[in-house]
């Protein structure tokens, strides 16, 4: 069953499933004020790609099994970035050195950090 279910409750899932698989610097930028289509990046680092994996399919089945909510589409997965669109919510897992190579936060640094 699909459940109705807020932006903020929805990032605080993700985060909850990352940080229960040991995601690395999770951040999350609120885009609101400095983009026009975009609202909220989760970005967190996984320690290889094993791992990445593993924070991937957290992130998807604790929103699918507990809310009935599927990712509008998934890029990847690959060794150093897996995309996760949840709409208002784009899941960002990064190794760490695309993390540092992409600097999401860095390019989007008007953006508030929640």
């Amino acid at each position: 069953m699909v459940q109705a279910i807020d932006t903020q409750r929805l990032i605080h899932l993700v985060k909850e499933a990352l940080e229960d698989k040991k995601a690395e610097n999770v951040v999350v930028l609120d885009l609101t004020g400095v983009s026009d289509t975009l609202d909220y990046f989760v970005i967190a680092t996984g320690t290889s790609q094993p791992h990445l994996q593993a924070l991937e399919r957290a992130v998807r089945e604790k929103l699918l099994e507990d809310h009935g909510i599927r990712a509008n589409n998934v890029e990847g997965p690959s060794p150093r970035w897996v995309l996760l669109d949840y709409g208002p919510v784009l899941v960002h897992l990064m190794s760490a050195e695309a993390r540092e190579y992409y600097d999401l936060e860095g390019f989007w640094a008007d953006a508030k950090r929640i």
